[in-house]
């Protein structure tokens, strides 16, 4: 079966945009939803990188006394919209990560699984293990433990009426592309903004869309552009500052700072 007919298999029509052709969710997900909102997400946090830049693994460093690995469950864990929790990470980590998360009684995770090889086959094979009953997914970079609850429940309940959501943050920096070295051109800062997690999405679309991109052989560097590439939009939803990515040394000085400032909370 084609990617179309899958989709339209899976309840999306075609919807001529102006960005070509895209799937909008005729059944089931835009519904009238009960006052009383129920868990109607599962999270999956991808954790399975190398941390080559970071020069430790950078999900089991503690900040404020805290794994970082823990912090970012712990706010899916007091989200409302978020029925249950996969964790994705090395197959070494896996036995350590199970064991943290009885320590600090994060009952919402269901599953501790192995990643794959790249960062996208990690978020595929955490789709699949993801609750098939529930309509909305929503992929987190483990590598971010300052993700507050109000980020997710704002990017949840976008992705439940448009089928694709993600925080953002409006860029600071004047971005210029440059070759060689010499500027070829300076970016509109007012159009620019820098994407964060849970990027969330229609559970059948990002399942259909991330295998997809692994059949073609794409390297994504978020899942936004998995769903983007067969041409859904994506909406942009308040995204934190304090939402970092931990990636490099100094920015677990940074992290340091934010868990202490929490704490004061």
């Amino acid at each position: 079966m084609g990617f179309t007919a899958a989709c339209m298999h899976n309840g999306w029509r075609p919807w001529d945009g102006r960005s070509g052709m895209e799937f909008v969710r005729t059944m089931g997900l835009f519904r009238k939803r009960k006052k009383e909102q129920e868990p109607l997400c599962s999270a999956v946090i991808v954790a399975a990188g190398n941390s080559s830049r970071m020069g430790l693994d950078k999900v089991m460093a503690e900040v404020g006394g805290v794994p970082v690995i823990v912090r970012c469950i712990e706010a899916f864990q007091q989200a409302p919209s978020v029925a249950e929790v996969v964790v994705v990470t090395k197959e070494e980590l896996v036995p350590e990560i199970a064991r943290l998360c009885q320590e600090f009684a994060l009952d919402k995770v269901a599953k501790v699984i192995r990643g794959g090889t790249t960062r996208t086959e990690s978020a595929r094979m955490g789709t699949l293990e993801a609750d098939q009953n529930l309509p909305v997914i929503a992929i987190h970079d483990g590598a971010r433990p300052f993700v507050t609850v109000q980020v997710i429940e704002a990017a949840v309940a976008q992705a439940a009426l448009s089928g694709a959501a993600a925080p953002a943050v409006p860029v600071k920096d004047t971005i210029k592309t440059a070759n060689n070295s010499v500027v070829e051109e300076t970016l509109d800062r007012a159009r620019l903004y820098a994407v964060q997690t849970p990027q969330v999405f229609d559970a059948s679309l990002i399942r259909a869309a991330l295998q997809k991109a692994l059949d073609d052989g794409e390297e994504l560097t978020d899942d936004c552009t998995a769903v983007e590439r067969l041409g859904m939009r994506v909406v942009l939803t308040a995204g934190d500052e304090r939402n970092i990515k931990l990636t490099t040394p100094m920015d677990l000085v940074l992290g340091e700072s934010l868990a202490e400032e929490a704490a004061y909370q």
